[in-house]
């Protein structure tokens, strides 16, 4: 029995995750952390049996004990972290979103535990130093994100098990083929309503922006060794191709599924096994036909960005993810224009040009890039 500790169980990947786990004899959920919906994880604890949660939110927590007095509940900023010290499992699910994923990633990897990470920033603003935690704990990373699980897949089996280039699908989002000028007025409402995939609105709108493409760039960079130059993103509408790797003798092996978050999860969840999943399998002839075209950095320069941002290292990607999140939570609220999410990470990242390290040393070197990356993006917009 292999047992789970699931962070962000409230998510959408998180909930996933347990369905998938509700369908695994092989899997056992033995803890899990939220952020501040005390009710959703009242009901999931209770549901999975589970005898330790976090929840972040202290008042909420204060609703979780008294609704669960059979488990231990911690509370509070270090409430993740001391969850993951206090449960002996096997597996760590790490699906909290944005930044502050990463404290949880290195959490996992100093307790010597396999993580399976479906939080890209981990990657984006402490690759560095993950990978060599990483290495040193001698632990699994298991790619979470459809893309990268997808050449996780592909290079199983493969010696060397690396790819002379990368090929990462992107649904290209609500606003595939739309022009600068006509994204002027998009809304709110317009860039959360994904055609093929259903996520949190963060990532929704990283989608749009196709900034979420520009982070797994970072995170591919960094999970399989390739150079950036040989990493390349390709618009594919029907988001089948889950993404694609070209070997030296010109193979080109490719993974496919219909748009769900549930076989990655399962993969990674049950790795090195494959276990059925309840989702409707892929229909080839009913699909049509498969298309692939090049993404209009023009219109969307989040991807250009980010690959910059990548390319430069040390200190710039966690500012650019940084001015980001920002940006994102600002167009949510109504305060700027889904064009202004470019300009204010643009301009946060140029203002801090000179002032980014080359390289990183520590969590809280980063933590210090991250706070002043948001406090002059939030300037920006205000």
């Amino acid at each position: 029995m292999k047992r789970v500790l699931i962070l962000g169980s409230t998510g959408s990947v998180g909930v996933q995750a347990l369905e998938v786990i509700s369908e695994s004899p092989g899997l056992e959920a033995v803890g899990l952390a939220a952020g501040s919906r005390h009710g959703p994880l009242i009901e999931q604890a209770s549901l999975f049996e589970v005898a330790d949660v976090a929840i972040i939110d202290e008042r909420s927590g204060e609703k979780v004990a008294a609704a669960l007095p059979e488990c231990r509940v911690f509370t509070g900023p270090d409430g993740i972290r001391g969850l993951i010290e206090a449960v002996d499992c096997d597996l760590v699910l790490n699906a909290i979103v944005g930044a502050a994923g990463l404290e949880a990633t290195m959490a996992t990897l100093e307790k010597g535990v396999d993580l399976a990470l479906a939080n890209k920033e981990s990657l984006v603003v402490g690759g560095e130093l993950v990978m060599r935690m990483a290495a040193a704990a001698e632990v699994r990373l298991l790619p979470v994100d459809s893309e990268h699980s997808a050449i996780f897949q592909c290079l199983q089996g493969s010696r060397p098990a690396r790819a002379e280039r990368i090929f990462l699908t992107a649904s290209g989002g609500p606003f595939l083929g739309m022009s600068r000028n006509q994204l002027k007025n998009v809304s709110r409402d317009d860039a959360l309503r994904h055609p093929r995939w259903e996520m949190g609105s963060k990532i929704t709108i990283d989608s749009a922006t196709l900034m979420n493409k520009g982070l797994e760039i970072i995170e591919a960079h960094y999970l399989f060794e390739t150079a950036y130059e040989d990493i390349e993103v390709v618009i594919h509408p029907q988001s089948i191709v889950h993404s694609m790797v070209r070997f030296g003798d010109g193979s080109v092996l490719a993974q496919m599924g219909l748009p769900s978050m549930k076989l990655p999860i399962a993969y990674a969840l049950n790795y090195p096994e494959r276990q059925p999943v309840s989702m409707p399998q892929l229909d080839l002839p009913a699909v049509g036909e498969l298309t692939f075209l090049r993404p209009d950095i023009e219109a969307f320069p989040c991807l250009r960005l980010a690959r910059e941002a990548g390319e430069r290292g040390g200190g710039a990607p966690i500012a650019l993810n940084a001015a980001n999140e920002i940006a994102v939570d600002a167009f949510l609220a109504g305060s700027i224009a889904f064009l202004d999410i470019a300009r204010v990470v643009a301009d946060t990242m140029l203002e801090m040009e000179a002032s980014l390290p080359s390289t990183l040393s520590s969590l809280g070197q980063i933590q210090g890039i991250d706070t002043e990356a948001r406090r002059r993006a939030g300037t920006l917009i205000g």
